[in-house]
């Protein structure tokens, strides 16, 4: 089953913790997490990936953003790449198939592309007004998950804007899994925040059962 929180370890957002952010995370249960870092150089990123492919080996599954090479050469266990990355079956050759690919979706002709790809899972968004993007995409709101929902077995998760207080209306819309920014990294203690999330999440899920 795929994992419903998935947690985004900003760089920017997260400074200085982003290890300690990471190892709380991971404590609390989070099964996958992903580094982005958009203004690093390529060595500091790289190396940061190293570090926390080495934290969260069997414990969390690591996910690098853009960098199919960072992934591979890091023992990652995937990489998520955007509409102006890698396409997803190149990325998949650069990093491997034993490795996850995601690919992020902000309109349906993107979404119905990426279903025909082999992407692990499709990311849609964002789903609420974010703060963590220079230049986000248009809001699609809650209704574009229950769109798209019908259109593939592939794991869904709804990324933007979303916090403790609106992810019930995300999981109920059909998304398999949320993607969650500041409200895990800037929360006094993102472990116990993380627990929430997770306790909301197997709620959910057995309820729907």
């Amino acid at each position: 089953m795929f994992p419903s929180l998935y947690a985004i370890l900003d760089a920017e957002l997260a400074g200085g913790e982003i290890f300690s952010i990471a190892e709380a995370l991971a404590s609390s249960g989070v099964e996958i997490i992903q580094y982005r870092n958009k203004s690093a150089s390529s060595l500091a990123a790289y190396t940061d990936c190293v570090h926390l492919a080495d934290l969260l080996r069997e414990r969390s599954r690591f996910i690098v953003n853009d960098r199919a090479d960072f992934a591979a050469l890091c023992g990652a266990g995937g990489v998520h790449v955007g509409q102006a990355d890698l396409p997803v079956e190149a990325a998949r050759a650069v990093c491997g198939n034993g490795r996850w690919v995601g690919i992020s979706t902000h309109n349906l002709a993107q979404f119905e592309a990426a279903r025909q790809t082999s992407a692990d899972y499709i990311a849609v968004g964002p789903i609420f007004a974010t703060a963590t993007k220079n230049n986000p995409d248009p809001v699609v709101g809650v209704d574009f998950v229950r769109r798209v929902r019908p259109m593939t077995s592939k794991p869904i998760v709804a990324i933007g804007g979303i916090t403790l207080e609106n992810a019930e209306e995300v999981y109920r819309a059909g998304a398999d899994s949320i993607a969650v920014v500041r409200d895990l990294i800037a929360a006094t203690d993102p472990a116990s925040r993380a627990r929430q999330f997770l306790k909301l999440a197997s709620e959910m899920r057995k309820s729907q059962n």
